[in-house]
């Protein structure tokens, strides 16, 4: 399924990724998921929460750049290699695959894929086609 994910442009210093968690847990917001990628100045925080468009407004509010993205969220094994079925029939389907991070479902056993490619609605119906479910929020 398309989800909602949070995408916090931060400066790389200390105290700025806990300032972030730390707003959205003032305000009772869930991080479901989360990945972390910097450069030597900035990193970009993605997240999946519970609440998005209340997340982007209470860290928007503490100064930081905000970006509400679509992104696939796929359900897999949770195996050795478990991610090369779908990765095989993106890339049989001509499908860029930007990024991904993974975490794990909830009382699932599997693990979930957030997958940001070219086409969000042509890899979702390829990857159902090819059996993998896709998932919604509250399988975070």
């Amino acid at each position: 399924m398309i989800i909602k994910q949070l995408s916090v442009f931060l400066e790389n210093k200390k105290g700025r990724l806990f300032a972030a968690a730390d707003v959205l847990a003032k305000n009772n917001i869930n991080i479901r998921a989360l990945s972390l990628a910097d450069t030597s100045e900035f990193g970009i925080l993605r997240l999946i929460v519970d609440k998005p468009e209340e997340g982007k407004a209470v860290l928007s509010e503490t100064g930081v750049v905000v970006r509400v993205t679509n992104v696939l969220g796929v359900s897999m094994a949770d195996v050795p290699g478990g991610t090369l079925g779908a990765l095989h029939l993106l890339a049989d389907a001509g499908i860029n695959v930007e990024y991904m991070y993974a975490c794990v479902g909830q009382n699932t056993g599997k693990a979930i894929m957030v997958m940001q490619v070219s086409d969000l609605e042509v890899a979702e119906g390829v990857l159902r086609r090819g059996g993998f479910e896709t998932v919604d929020i509250d399988h975070f």
